[in-house]
């Protein structure tokens, strides 16, 4: 990336003390476990997951936005860094939690 920080990502890191890519782990985690709960889903249903899939989208989305109205490309490498960032621990907490009944019984 070239520096370019959106002001309200600048805005959340500065509040959080935390650095852009430590934001992008929380939000994933933090919108994951909200529709589970909210939704009265466990981590292994899909649907959570889609909403942090949609979630990092959506916030991608707007950085593309924030960057084309500063007159500057965007950066579809550090995009997806962003994704794969935001929904690491959503997918594997998917994963494990759809295999948690299967290794149950193999005990």
């Amino acid at each position: 990336m070239n520096g370019f920080l959106p002001t309200s990502k600048a805005w959340l890191i500065d509040l959080l003390g935390v650095s852009k890519d430590a934001l992008h782990v929380h939000i994933g985690l933090a919108v994951f476990f909200v529709a589970a709960i909210l939704l009265r889903r466990r981590v292994g249903d899909w649907l959570p997951w889609a909403i942090a899939l949609i979630a990092a989208l959506a916030g991608e989305a707007w950085d593309i936005r924030d960057r084309w109205s500063a007159g500057i490309d965007a950066d579809p490498a550090g995009h997806f860094h962003d994704i794969v960032n935001t929904l690491l621990w959503p997918t594997l907490i998917t994963l494990f939690g759809r295999m948690g009944g299967r290794l149950k019984r193999r005990r």
